[in-house]
């Protein structure tokens, strides 16, 4: 099967799904949402950073630099209190949307 290219605002919430489960850097994001989609869904790094920096400029993500896995200095990202409130109302949103696609695209 084809890797997908991601939408925008879909990036935008997965990274904060990912980021629930604890401090990641980029690479790990990335990987992270490639694994949780089966390696269907492949993060462009072009459009990763920019997210990330726009989140962050959001108030949604703190950004801190530590020492990676790998002994290199890497930018970890955590969500903040008002990144799991926005997480919480995507995911809502996100769900009541696959829901109503579905029901278009059921078999008649």
């Amino acid at each position: 099967m084809p890797k997908l290219d991601l939408l925008q605002g879909t990036l935008d919430m997965m990274v904060l799904r990912t980021l629930k489960a604890g401090p990641a850097n980029g690479y790990e994001i990335a990987k992270a949402i490639e694994r949780m989609s089966d390696d269907v869904l492949q993060v462009d790094h072009g459009s990763l950073y920019p997210a990330l920096h726009r989140l962050e400029k959001g108030g949604l993500l703190t950004g801190k630099w530590e020492i990676s896995a790998t002994n290199r200095r890497a930018r970890f990202y955590r969500l903040t209190p008002a990144g799991r409130k926005r997480l919480a109302v995507e995911q809502s949103n996100w769900e009541q949307m696959a829901a109503a696609i579905t029901r278009v695209m059921r078999p008649a």
